[in-house]
């Protein structure tokens, strides 16, 4: 007979590949470093900014996971009232979306202080402050009730469980258990994809669990990396982008699928998650380089007398990435991206090769000449 991960003996003893884990565990640890590394040397307002950047767009994605579109500009709006910032359209702000933030803030700035039950009730009563999820009236900020927590998809009239949570009678054990472990295990990368799970698999409210135990992760990751504000990343914007991936492996992991005899064996979803944070790491680190790169060629060519159009396309080149930006420049593409005519792109092109911003590649010529920016 099926049974849930939370009815096998010895739960919630997990057990994990410690060879295939370990593996990632280094070269997401590697990542992390970089990324601090880097931060240590960027400009101040350069790194606040894209701190800014990675809160707002984990706002907006771990909300989508569940189906609700947040307003970007309602995130901008929220965020730069609770940093003070200026250019604040008050006409935007929700009280929900205010919430979210502040939530998100806790978890990534106040990572050193103990996760308790008041203290996740009170992200409950955040999420939800009118007691209600869309149109249903919800237990808020205390666990769910006695009715049958699963979670089902129903595509054309097919009902098929994928999940079903432990009991109410059993939660407050749970939770008990749950924040005695998190509260005493040494932080470590693994910890945040355990925490993870074990949220899920508890699942002690009504609604908003997904977004709690994406909150839980990211204290435990800004804890490791001792952020400000924010981590330099979005989790749940990589989560969302392999919606399909992380549906898979929590389905994999919490029973519906049928495994191997070690029904506690969560490898499955410890690779996921440490190959999703991989990637995530790696391409903000990307990004980072990039804005390095930007910052040297200003540097080095601030005393050319660059007009508005040149500006514009080597900006639009340098915030991709050279390497990133397909095909190379040519006079096709400068025309498009400086909204200009055939004679003065030619004369644009002419002076930046005459400053030096940038180079003819290597084995183009006439019509098919291109050039590339010199970083």
């Amino acid at each position: 007979m099926k049974k849930w991960i939370w009815e096998r003996e010895g739960y919630p003893n997990f057990t994990y590949d410690k060879t295939k884990v370990d593996f990632l565990v280094e070269k997401v640890s590697q990542e992390q470093g970089y990324l601090i590394a880097m931060s240590e040397v960027m400009n101040r307002d350069t790194i606040t900014q894209k701190q800014l950047e990675a809160l707002e767009n984990e706002a907006i994605n771990t909300s989508a996971i569940e189906g609700e579109i947040l307003n970007r500009d309602s995130v901008k709006a929220s965020i730069n009232k609770r940093f003070g910032l200026r250019d604040i359209d008050y006409t935007k702000i929700d009280e929900t979306t205010d919430n979210l933030i502040e939530i998100l803030i806790d978890a990534n700035t106040n990572y050193d202080k103990d996760l308790t039950l008041e203290r996740l009730f009170g992200w409950h009563h955040a999420l939800f402050p009118k007691g209600y999820s869309g149109f249903i009236k919800i237990n808020i900020a205390s666990f769910r009730g006695e009715e049958t927590m699963q979670v089902v998809s129903n595509v054309a009239g097919i009902e098929k469980v994928y999940y079903e949570a432990p009991p109410r009678n059993r939660l407050e054990k749970e939770m008990e258990d749950f924040l005695e472990w998190f509260n005493s295990e040494p932080t470590h990368i693994v910890k945040a994809a355990i925490a993870h799970l074990w949220f899920v698999i508890i699942h002690p409210f009504d609604d908003g669990n997904g977004r709690i135990a994406r909150a839980v992760t990211d204290l435990v990751l800004s804890k490791i990396e001792r952020s400000k504000i924010s981590k330099l990343y979005s989790m749940s914007s990589a989560i969302n982008a392999d919606r399909k991936g992380y549906y898979n492996a929590l389905e994999h992991t919490t029973g519906y699928i049928k495994r191997s005899d070690n029904h506690l064996d969560i490898t499955t979803w410890c690779i996921w998650f440490l190959e999703t944070l991989h990637t995530t790491l790696v391409d903000t680190r990307k990004k980072l380089h990039y804005i390095i790169d930007k910052t040297k060629f200003w540097d080095k060519f601030k005393d050319c007398k660059l007009n508005a159009r040149q500006i514009k396309v080597l900006n639009r080149i340098l915030d991709v990435g050279v390497e990133n930006f397909l095909g190379d420049l040519s006079k096709k593409k400068y025309i498009k991206i400086a909204d200009t005519t055939p004679s003065t792109a030619s004369r644009d092109i002419a002076e930046l090769l005459e400053f030096g911003c940038i180079e003819q590649v290597e084995g183009t010529q006439g019509r098919n000449i291109r050039y590339r920016v010199v970083v």
